[in-house]
């Protein structure tokens, strides 16, 4: 009798654990899905993530980072990112190969705007050379923003150089223009430029902050126009790791939609929502490049964030390389073929 519970006991066990099993076995593939982590620096890059991060899918884990660790997230032996928005002239010049990652598509065309002082004329593509005899102060000269500007000059046909000070000799029959460091924060009139070349949010903050003042700033160009009209300037780029596109295909399409309805989430975003979104994925400790002060639906619009295939963009990205490297062979590289994803 004894013996026949045993059995039984030891049956309904069985049973259990077997039921418990086959349980487990359907949570445990639930829990192998993949997590891609996708990385990208904080700043007007970062608004391409937010239709992704509204999602809340768990297959793709957001991280917002300083500008200054994006790169070690794409190389060494083993690198940390499957996915990563960064600025393409640094794309170029790590991935251009394609061997380990490929470009996805461009998200953002460029955030950079003139501002100016008194009676000093808006820039257009008709009256751009009135620049010529001015000097222009830039927000990181010798990187893609000053870079991009001149670029744009020589576009234009109008000669220029740089100059180390306010009190250094100007050229009458140049464009002159001047290093104005990395922090747009602080710009101000009282440096006493014609023009100063910022980008978002630091235009629309200046704007506001000066309004009051016997100097106050306004609005006198908009780089992104003078460069390519609509389209703007290849500014950011989305990569993936060449193994995952491969493998797993689905899960790069997916992202991918993301970023394609990303504009039209963010035309109706509200700024709370935005700012919410993106402290959840921020580094710890780092301080936000938006705010409540200096974040609105103007600010969005002014930086540019949409998404083009690489399919549809590889002639303005390698049109865009070849510009950057004839102002400077450092800044940039020419990319093979390889490196753009064209599925």
């Amino acid at each position: 009798m004894k013996k026949s519970f045993k059995i039984a006991m030891a049956a309904t066990v069985c049973a259990a654990a077997l039921f418990s099993a086959v349980g487990c076995g359907d949570d445990s593939s639930d829990a192998k899905a993949p997590v891609y982590s996708v990385y990208c620096p904080d700043g007007a890059p970062a608004l391409s993530l937010l239709n992704g991060l509204s999602k809340e899918d768990e297959n793709f884990k957001y991280r917002v980072i300083s500008s200054a660790t994006v790169q070690a997230q794409v190389t060494g032996g083993k690198p940390a990112a499957d996915f990563c928005v960064l600025p393409l002239n640094l794309a170029s010049k790590l991935l251009g190969t394609g061997s380990v990652y490929q470009m996805l598509g461009t998200v953002t065309n460029g955030n950079l705007y003139f501002l100016t002082t008194g009676d000093n004329a808006l820039l257009t593509s008709e009256n751009l050379n009135t620049l010529v005899g001015k000097t222009v102060g830039a927000v990181q000269l010798t990187n893609v923003p000053g870079l991009t500007l001149q670029a744009t000059l020589k576009q234009y046909g109008i000669p220029y150089q740089t100059v180390a000070s306010l009190q250094a000799e100007k050229a009458e029959d140049k464009v002159n223009l001047l290093q104005m460091g990395s922090d747009a924060g602080n710009v101000t009139p009282v440096f006493g430029c014609d023009y100063y070349l910022c980008p978002e949010p630091a235009v629309t903050a200046k704007i506001k902050g000066t309004a009051n003042s016997q100097t106050p700033f306004k609005l006198a160009g908009n780089l992104q126009e003078l460069y390519g009209g609509e389209n703007g300037y290849p500014q950011a780029v989305l990569v993936a790791k060449k193994s995952i596109i491969e493998e797993n295909k689905t899960y790069a399409d997916r992202l991918i939609s993301y970023f394609k309805g990303n504009a039209e989430y963010l035309a109706g975003a509200e700024t709370a929502t935005v700012l919410s979104l993106l402290d959840k994925v921020r580094t710890d400790g780092l301080a936000p490049a938006f705010n409540e002060k200096n974040l609105n639906a103007q600010v969005i619009q002014n930086c540019s964030v949409r998404y083009t295939e690489a399919k549809n963009c590889k002639a303005a990205v390698n049109d865009f390389l070849s510009k950057l490297i004839a102002v400077n062979p450092n800044a940039a590289a020419a990319v093979s073929d390889e490196f753009y994803y064209l599925g």
